[in-house]
């Protein structure tokens, strides 16, 4: 068994992983964004789940940039290799909780493994 209390601070933060599976905290200030063009996880699916705050994830499915709204209550999953920004919309602190299957980052919040992120060109 693993626990942990999530502070939900600013930044990326692993939390913990077991096996083959991996929860982080992720808190963007208004106005900021995580991610962009060149942002995938090539091995990992990323399920965001958004605690507090209000915001817009633009993901590139099959081509094509579709936008979802982001707010309290809201669970998308980006499936791995979908190129993907996080922006913060609203006022206050988008805080949000991510599961990623296989994990994708190391403790530092570097990419890892069949989760990194492809180089820039």
């Amino acid at each position: 068994m693993h626990t942990k209390k999530l502070r939900f601070g600013e930044g990326f933060r692993v939390a913990f992983e077991v096996r083959k599976a991996q929860c982080a905290e992720m808190v963007i200030p208004p106005g900021d964004a995580e991610g962009g063009d060149d942002n995938d996880h090539r091995g990992a699916d990323q399920w965001l789940y958004v605690v507090d705050g209000h915001g817009v994830a633009t993901v590139e499915v099959d081509g094509r940039k579709r936008r979802v709204k982001l707010e309290p209550g809201r669970l998308i999953v980006i499936e791995k290799g979908e190129r993907h920004e996080v922006r913060n919309t609203g006022d206050r602190l988008l805080r949000t909780l991510n599961f990623y299957y296989p994990p994708a980052f190391d403790r530092d919040g570097d990419a890892k493994g069949p989760g990194r992120k492809r180089a820039s060109k």
